[in-house]
């Protein structure tokens, strides 16, 4: 049997790129802490993750300023 390794994730919004935090914490509580600088991420979903360069890579988006 292989070794299991957990992939390092990494989080998207809009076109910036923010390092995960901490590990315990979940990815909607990882959007939470980002809040502060990104207020609409405190409504955020969360997609992924996808593989990319050997990282989990989420990308959180919003339905602030759409209509529809």
């Amino acid at each position: 049997m292989g070794t299991s390794r957990q992939l390092e994730r990494v989080f998207k919004y809009k076109d910036e790129v923010l390092p995960d935090v901490s590990g315990s914490m979940t990815e909607l509580q990882i959007a939470k802490y980002y809040s502060d600088k990104h207020p609409a991420l405190a409504n955020a979903t969360v997609e992924g993750p996808i593989i990319e360069d050997g990282k989990a890579v989420y990308t959180f988006t919003t339905n602030l300023g759409t209509k529809g």
